[in-house]
């Protein structure tokens, strides 16, 4: 192994930039994205929900297919600049989608291809620049965790500038806005896209000066000490077939259950496509057992993401709906709230790799499975303290905002435990060949959350309010407050009408709506879900659901962190 210097490489900081730029354009568009399918396309909050789990699902699928072509064709290099190209192109779609709302089939059109050329470009984009962060140090190398987590405040500082900027200029309050954030996005995608062409010749180089990224993985030389050198993977017809017949049964199996198209094909392909990689006949015992490592640490993650991922839509309900957002006298937008834990992972980021380094000198620095145990422990904490906070309330009363920043805040330094490691780890574990190929299939567990997310919001507390409470207040000031009155439902002999479908855009002044607000609540009820027989029918309730399946996922992941640490081999 080269000696191991202290500083790390200015390549580190191209793709620091690059990706921080990449992932504003990323959150920026996030941030706006439910608000602008319910206040613009006038999609009520559950379908709305679906709409977005399905996009972030999808999101984070197809960097499967973008690190097989790295690993098999293109190289990193290639399929990060078509994967910035693609995404350039899909927020300006989502520019145009908010551009003509008002025609909604058009936009609604518009943003169906908007979200198709961000799904397929973020499947080139987003595992290739992960796996050239390791490539920047030698084999061994103790800075590629610290390298990880420097890298993940580069993702972090966009999504901390994203929700601000792109929510300042979309969410005021006015449909019309929206675009405005859309384009925002997209300049922050063409930033990205400039800055790579730029620098990548200079800087993206090995320690040896060789440059990253030009050729497919599949072609780089490599031997590990640990295990032979690595032969060419071997897929026989047969393997191909059976695991193309089982995703097939798979995808049956999941819609039989329930599911929608894009969510068997998300849950079957996550089931389907590992295993298709793990029954390569020219992995040795080592690559095997390491890869099993990726996997099993993959599928706990998918309980934190689901988890953490309400962000972008039961989250952002609360902080719309049942959050005072009063600030120095102003109302500050719902998705500015996005932006805290960005900037207390770019805060805290340097605390956790001094605390890793101190406890690393000591030879008391957990594994990489203890690491991420201990991060969905704190998720649980998280929405714990939440769930506390709302129990009780009312569907009107609006809590302060401390408790919802105390959530984004623990969950930051559960993220900060788990997700640059998880990273770190892939990238550490992961066969050369498969290098891209096994950071898509992690980034896929995320897909299945990310999808997962988007179903448990939509059990997010329903209010309904009384179709006459409505009316008696349309007539009182004369305003239309429920353009939806022909989805109201009979409940109890009583017509209901969910809040999500009242709008207040033509109150003018707070006190009218206040005055509005008060009244429209008498007589109003939750509506009543399931979840696998957990019923849902608070605030309190639905948080607590988190609490329970994080909780349970960290103890397990702990219990079976020793046998795993086992298979890693001697990587930490």
């Amino acid at each position: 192994m080269s000696e191991v210097k202290q500083s790390h490489p200015k390549g580190l900081y191209v793709l620091f930039v690059t990706e921080m730029w990449e992932r504003f354009s990323y959150y920026g568009m996030r941030a706006i994205f439910v608000l602008f399918l319910t206040k613009a396309l006038l999609y009520d909050k559950a379908f709305g929900s679906e709409i977005y789990g399905s996009y972030t699902g999808l999101v984070y699928l197809t960097p499967l297919i973008g690190g097989y072509m790295a690993d098999r064709y293109w190289g990193n290099r290639k399929s990060i600049i078509i994967g910035g190209i693609m995404m350039a192109i899909g927020q300006f779609f989502m520019f145009m989608s908010g551009s003509f709302f008002q025609n909604i089939d058009l936009a609604r059109v518009l943003m169906l291809v908007g979200l198709t050329s961000l799904i397929i470009g973020n499947g080139f984009f987003k595992p290739n620049i992960s796996t050239m962060v390791g490539q920047l140090y030698p084999k061994g190398d103790k800075r590629i965790d610290s390298a990880f987590t420097i890298f993940y405040m580069g993702i972090n500082l966009g999504a901390f500038i994203a929700p601000l900027l792109c929510g300042f200029l979309g969410d005021t309050g006015n449909p019309a806005d929206f675009k405005w954030g859309f384009l925002a996005a997209c300049s922050g995608m063409i930033l990205s896209l400039i800055l790579f062409l730029t620098l990548k010749d200079k800087y993206i180089v090995t320690p040896d000066g060789q440059p990253i990224g030009k050729i497919a993985n599949s072609k780089r030389e490599h031997t590990d000490v640990n295990s032979a050198p690595e032969a060419k993977s071997e897929f026989s017809s047969t393997q191909i077939i059976t695991w193309l017949c089982i995703e097939v049964g798979l995808f049956s199996l999941f819609f039989a259950l329930g599911q929608g198209i894009i969510g068997c094909f998300i849950f079957s392909l996550s089931i389907a496509a590992p295993g298709f990689i793990i029954s390569d006949k020219s992995l040795t015992k080592v690559e095997r057992e390491r890869i099993w490592v990726i996997y099993i640490a993959a599928f706990f993650v998918i309980f934190f993401w689901a988890a953490f991922e309400q962000a972008g839509a039961a989250l952002t309900f609360f902080a719309e709906e049942q959050t005072n957002r009063n600030l120095f006298g102003k109302e500050i937008p719902a998705s500015y709230f996005q932006s805290i834990n960005a900037v207390a992972i770019v805060i805290f980021a340097s605390v956790f790799v001094a605390l890793w380094g101190f406890l690393g000198k000591r030879g008391m620095e957990p594994a990489s499975p203890y690491k991420q145990s201990i991060g969905l422990f704190l998720l649980a904490i998280g929405y714990l303290v939440i769930a506390f906070g709302v129990k009780g309330i009312a569907p009107e009363t609006k809590v302060g905002m401390i408790w919802l920043v105390s959530l984004y805040l623990i969950h930051t330094f559960g993220e900060l435990c788990l997700s640059p490691i998880g990273l770190s780890m892939v990238n550490k574990l992961a066969p050369v060949k498969f290098a891209s190929l096994l950071m898509g299939v992690w980034f896929l567990s995320t897909a299945s959350a990310n999808k997962f997310a988007g179903t448990l919001s939509s059990f997010y507390p329903e209010t309904m309010i009384t179709v006459a409470a409505v009316e008696a207040e349309q007539t009182a000031h004369a305003v239309t407050l429920c353009p939806k009155l022909d989805k109201a439902e009979e409940i109890n002999g009583t017509k209901y009408v969910s809040i999500d479908l009242v709008s207040f855009a033509e109150v003018k002044t707070k006190e009218e709506k206040a005055s509005i607000v008060s009244n429209i609540f008498k007589g109003s009820m939750i509506k009543e879900k399931s979840f696998a027989g957990y019923t849902i029918n608070s605030l309190y309730s639905f948080f607590m659901l988190f609490v329970v399946m994080a909780g349970i996922a960290s103890v397990i992941l702990f219990i079976l962190s020793k046998k795993l640490v086992q298979m890693m081999n001697g990587v930490r």
